[in-house]
C-alpha cells in the first residue's frame, strides 16, 4: 500500500504537472467509471452531478488520502492496496486496470488504476468529516517531541501496530514504520508503555527521518503498483532478511507481528 511518501509525491506530482498537465485549474466534465464501487460516497448516480462541471484548485495529502480541493466541495482518494494515479492524454488507450476515470475540459484524463479494487473516491463538503479519525501528521511542525510523549502516554500496546493505526498518528505503513523502528533502534514488539524518554526521543527523530528520506527519494517502488520511486535502493531493514544491519552487520531478520512481515536487526533492536 502507498504510504506517507509515496501518495506525497503523486500529489506534488499532480500539482506541479511532471510530464503533463497541472491538475490545477482543470475543469471536470465527467467521470466514467467500470468499477462503482470505487464511488464510496455520495451514491454514483450523485458523484456525478456533483462531480460535472467542478474545478480542480489545489492537490494535497492527508495521512494516506489524495486531497483534491475543488470549487465546491472536496474529492478525497485512497488508494488502498493496489491503487495508482496518473494524468493521461484522453487520445492513450485505457489501461485494463485503468477503471475509474475523471474527464478533463482540456483533453486529459485522472486515471484511477488499481488492480484489485481497493481504493476508493469520497466527495465531501468537509473532509474533517472523514479527517477528524485520523491521527496528527507526523511531518507537522507542531508534531514535536513533546506533542508525540503526550500522545504516546496513555497508550499501552505493541508499538509496531500502534504506529501503524491511522488513529494514532496518519500516514505511516509497514515500511516506514520498520525503517524508523531501526533508526530508533527499537525492537517492534516493544510495549509503548515501556519506553524510556531517550527512546520516545529517537523514535520520534526516527520516523520524521525515515518519511523524509522517503519523499526525498519519491518513495519507494517495490511491485509493479507504484512506479518511480528510488527509496528501495535505500533500505535499512524492510524486505532485507539476511542482508547485513547497515550499522553493525547483523544480519536482518524477519518476523510476523500483527499479521505483517516485520524486519529488524536482532542486535540494534534488542527485544529487551
Amino acid at each position: 500500500m502507498p504510504e506517507l511518501p509515496e501518495v506525497e509525491t503523486i500529489a506534488q506530482n499532480l500539482k506541479m504537472g511532471i510530464d503533463t498537465p497541472t491538475l490545477i485549474g482543470q475543469e471536470i466534465t465527467k467521470v466514467s467509471t467500470r468499477w462503482p464501487r470505487h464511488i464510496e460516497r455520495p451514491s454514483i448516480s450523485t458523484f456525478r452531478k456533483k462531480i460535472r462541471n467542478r474545478i480542480i484548485e489545489d492537490v494535497g495529502r492527508r495521512g494516506k488520502y489524495l486531497v483534491l480541493d475543488l470549487d465546491e466541495g472536496t474529492l478525497l482518494i485512497h488508494l488502498r492496496m493496489s491503487g495508482d494515479i496518473r494524468m493521461i492524454n484522453e487520445e492513450d488507450v485505457r489501461g485494463r486496470f485503468e477503471h475509474t476515470i475523471l474527464h478533463f475540459a482540456s483533453g486529459w484524463q485522472l486515471r484511477f488504476s488499481d488492480a484489485r479494487k481497493f481504493g476508493r473516491m469520497i466527495l465531501v463538503r468537509d473532509p474533517e468529516e472523514i479527517f477528524a479519525k485520523l491521527g496528527p501528521e507526523p511531518l507537522d511542525p507542531e508534531f514535536t517531541v513533546e506533542a508525540f510523549a503526550n500522545i504516546l502516554s496513555n497508550k499501552k500496546r505493541m508499538i509496531k501496530p500502534l504506529i501503524m493505526d491511522q488513529s494514532f498518528i496518519a500516514g505511516m505503513g509497514n515500511i516506514y514504520t520498520d525503517e524508523a523502528l531501526h533508526i530508533a533502534g527499537i525492537h517492534p514488539s516493544r510495549r509503548s508503555d515501556g519506553l524510556t524518554s531517550g527512546q520516545v526521543e529517537a523514535l520520534w527523530s526516527g520516523i520524521r527521518m525515515a518519511l523524509l528520506a522517503g519523499i526525498q527519494n519519491n518513495g519507494a517502488s517495490i511491485d509493479w503498483i507504484y512506479r518511480g520511486g528510488e527509496y528501495q535502493n535505500h533500505f535499512r531493514v524492510y524486505q532485507q532478511p539476511g542482508e547485513p544491519c547497515p550499522v553493525c552487520e547483523t544480519p536482518i531478520e524477519r518476523i510476523v507481528l500483527g499479521q505483517r512481515g516485520t524486519h529488524y536487526c536482532p542486535s540494534c533492536q534488542r527485544e529487551k
